[in-house]
């Protein structure tokens, strides 16, 4: 983290100027087998396309709201890192009905059609794959964003004061998820560059701190574990020696 970071935005540009190829996000689904690494500069790449789609072709503006619902996934956090980059508000579990845009996981796009705006879904299938049948009334996220810019600009400066998340009821600005983060990683004993292993859900201030935002504001990276309830104990501790994990993050209740 350097001095001028003020959004998690920010956190990723200092991540990829310093070392582009170290793991930034690991992801593995225990319902599926299913896991995927991806680098600092591969999930930026991911993180501009996405923020390219979203100002682009959904019109997003600084201040529009988001309803983001899906679950821990490493596809969710590039889509919060590119909400932080357009200046979109991301609210996790938000109220489509009440939201500009939403973006839905398979078992939510019933509950996502309330949204007047723009629907995105995601099949959230391995490799970043595609519905096989695109859903009613929905943009294929797969298909609508491997063809754009690999590099963003936003149209307008993101201010570090203006609200940018939304998660448990509680609204936190760009600054405010940067500082709580790093409040969060000195307060749980992080050590520096963490190796973290997270089972928490996304839908908790804490499920996205550890999962997502203290191992990034402290130049680190997490290992995300969707499903980690049915990863027997003796593949969890494998898990961890094969990661290099050096902080868990408390087991899920």
């Amino acid at each position: 983290m350097n001095a001028t970071d003020r959004t998690p935005a920010d956190l990723l540009s200092s991540a990829l100027a310093a070392d582009p190829a170290r793991p930034l996000v690991t992801f593995y689904d225990d319902a599926t087998g299913e896991r995927v690494e991806l680098s600092v500069a591969t999930f930026a790449n991911w993180v501009a396309k996405t923020a390219n789609y979203l100002q682009g072709d959904l019109s997003a503006e600084p201040g529009d709201r988001l309803a983001l619902l899906l679950p821990a996934h490493w596809q969710t956090a590039v889509w919060l890192l590119a909400c932080s980059s357009v200046g979109v508000v991301a609210e996790v579990e938000g109220d489509p009905a009440a939201a500009d845009l939403v973006v839905a996981g398979p078992d939510r796009l019933d509950a996502a059609r309330a949204c007047s705006g723009e629907r995105v879904a995601l099949a959230l299938r391995p490799l970043g794959g595609r519905f096989p049948q695109p859903p009613q009334g929905f943009a294929d996220y797969a298909v609508e964003v491997p063809g754009q810019g690999d590099r963003f600009a936003p149209f307008a400066p993101v201010d570090p004061g203006d609200a940018a998340l939304v998660v448990g009821g509680e609204e936190l600005t760009g600054a405010g998820v940067v500082a709580r983060a790093l409040a969060d990683a000195e307060a749980a004993g992080m050590p520096g560059a963490p190796r973290v292993l997270s089972g928490l859900p996304y839908d908790t201030w804490q499920g996205l701190s550890y999962g997502l935002y203290a191992p990034l504001v402290t130049g680190g990276s997490v290992v995300l574990c969707r499903h980690l309830d049915q990863l027997g104990a003796p593949a969890a501790a494998t898990r961890e020696t094969s990661e290099k994990i050096t902080f868990r993050a408390p087991l899920p209740h």
